[in-house]
């Protein structure tokens, strides 16, 4: 049986960009409804895509589109806004919390306002934003929540370089370990997706040309992976740290060449894997 995303509703965080808008396409050829949530409702200096952009390649997809301007450190935003999604599109089916603050530093160069703006969007913001979608979820028919985190490697080493982000990124994690006991009976899904290698997105390009693009794979690998995902049967499928070349091979993909930036080259493998 083919899984498809056909008339489900997702509501996306941070999908203006990178592998949240990669996420909100692959659903939007299915036919899917996609909330595009996300900060930039104007174009970034630096960044390409707005949530109007993305949502006009979601509707050229194939897909419905919201777009929702939203900061998810605002808890009274959040709310509003599954409340706006629900009454737009008749309810949410999929959470995918891919917004994420990244600053990797030792911890004396970490300001203190780049240690608040991890944990309020990773942390905090991961939280609200699963606790305002479940009255929807609840109502929903396989419903699912995936959290772009990493597995809980819990050694030094992911810890030492950068204790800060590793904890708001653990952070996420935690929440996948504890919700997805929690809403066990029921019946949501909740699960992590990391990348195996690194990803180019245009985030990278912020890291100051640190990572070279042509040693990472593209967004679509982790689209393709939460694609799967979020076909599975939420109830079964749960409380799972995944990693988008194992669901891959799950899927019956064998050839992750497509995938590459530069066929043939070394891949850059990810933090915490």
């Amino acid at each position: 049986m083919t899984r498809s995303l056909k008339g489900k509703t997702l509501f996306i965080t941070g999908a203006s960009r990178g592998i949240g808008k990669a996420i909100a396409l692959r659903a939007a050829a299915d036919g899917a409804n996609i909330a595009i949530a996300a900060k930039t409702d104007r174009k970034h200096p630096k960044l390409p895509g707005t949530i109007h952009s993305a949502a006009e390649e979601v509707e050229a997809a194939g897909g419905r589109a919201l777009a929702v301007r939203l900061d998810i450190r605002d808890d009274e935003a959040v709310v509003e806004a599954m409340r706006t999604t629900a009454e737009h599109f008749g309810g949410i089916d999929i959470l995918v919390n891919n917004a994420s603050a990244i600053y990797l530093a030792p911890t004396p160069d970490v300001p203190m306002k780049r240690f608040d703006l991890m944990f309020g969007v990773n942390v905090r913001g991961t939280f609200v934003c699963s606790q305002s979608v479940l009255p929807y979820l609840k109502q929903a028919d396989n419903p699912h929540i995936l959290n772009l985190s990493p597995p809980l490697n819990m050694e030094p080493r992911w810890f030492a370089p950068h204790v800060a982000y590793t904890m708001a990124k653990y952070g996420m994690s935690q929440c996948v370990l504890g919700m997805a006991e929690e809403f066990r009976p029921l019946k949501i899904g909740v699960n992590a997706l990391w990348p195996r290698t690194v990803i180019a997105t245009a985030a990278l390009a912020m890291l100051g040309g640190a990572v070279n693009p042509n040693n990472c794979r593209k967004p679509e690998i982790m689209a393709d992976a939460a694609h799967w995902i979020l076909t599975q049967p939420s109830a079964d499928v749960t409380g799972n740290f995944f990693i988008d070349d194992e669901v891959l091979e799950k899927a019956g993909v064998t050839d992750l060449d497509p995938y590459a930036v530069k066929p043939g080259e070394k891949l850059l493998p990810d933090l915490f894997v």
